[in-house]
């Protein structure tokens, strides 16, 4: 597998920037991609060093739109952890 098969996006909401300056980031990542293969991907595309890597698969939610319902696709959240003596990963680096 691409890295950037592997990793998705990362999810940026007031609470995943908050655990930035802790050098912790999440990313929505494939369903089929192990902690291993996570790992190497940050590294690749970001050119960091990774310390640890936690998963956890999302369920879709239950969605209603008049008399149709449904459920969002399931979906996978990894966070990562970087080494200490590892630069930070900058997302708005273009926005001025």
């Amino acid at each position: 597998m691409l890295a950037h098969d592997v990793i998705i996006k990362p999810i940026i909401t007031e609470k995943t920037m908050g655990g930035m300056p802790n050098k912790k980031y999440t990313f929505k990542v494939s369903k089929s991609a192990g902690k291993i293969e996570i790992a190497k991907a940050i590294e690749e595309i970001f050119k960091v060093k990774v310390l640890k890597v936690n998963t956890l698969n999302m369920r879709g939610k239950m969605r209603r739109k008049g008399k149709f319902q449904g459920y969002t696709s399931s979906w996978k959240k990894a966070y990562v952890t970087l080494k200490p003596e590892s630069k930070a990963i900058e997302f708005f680096e273009g926005i001025v």
